[in-house]
């Protein structure tokens, strides 16, 4: 069974690759496309049940670290609504973006391997690594804007 280091591995490899010099906008494009994926590849063996359950809890102990999460919701049908995170990150509230997005993708790694005894893990992990942003649709960080956020 694998520990969480090596979801975090994959995670941070994956945010490196994929997330570096992205504005805060195109990172939060980023991270929905990565959520979304990692959603789609394990409805099938898990169902909307399952998978909505072990979304719940994921946001719930990201939004106690990172208040911003709080804003991400889960629907039954339908699975994960961007709107209010989005609305927030346009507003200005975009504390803890990035921090919470590699807790929640980990997490969220972490909690289905668990479940599942690691079988989904090589293709979560693979799937993840292929996201990114097409180059034309990359906005990079312009001068000044933090990323540390």
């Amino acid at each position: 069974m694998l520990d969480e280091g090596q979801h975090a591995a994959c995670v941070d490899a994956w945010l490196d690759r994929a997330a570096r010099n992205l504005s805060t906008e195109a990172f939060l494009q980023l991270f929905e496309a990565a959520l979304t994926v990692l959603w789609k590849q394990t409805l099938t063996t898990l169902g909307e049940v399952t998978l909505t359950a072990i979304a719940e809890r994921v946001l719930h102990n990201a939004s106690e670290r990172f208040p911003l999460f709080a804003s991400l919701n889960v629907e039954r049908v339908g699975g994960l609504r961007f709107g209010e995170l989005r609305e927030q990150v346009h507003s200005g509230h975009d504390s803890g973006l990035r921090e919470g997005s590699r807790f929640v993708l980990v997490e969220f790694l972490t909690v289905l391997g668990n479940l599942t005894a690691e079988i989904l893990t090589p293709e979560l992990h693979a799937e993840l690594s292929k996201v990114a942003l097409p180059e034309a649709v990359r906005p990079r960080v312009t001068a000044g804007e933090d990323t540390t956020s």
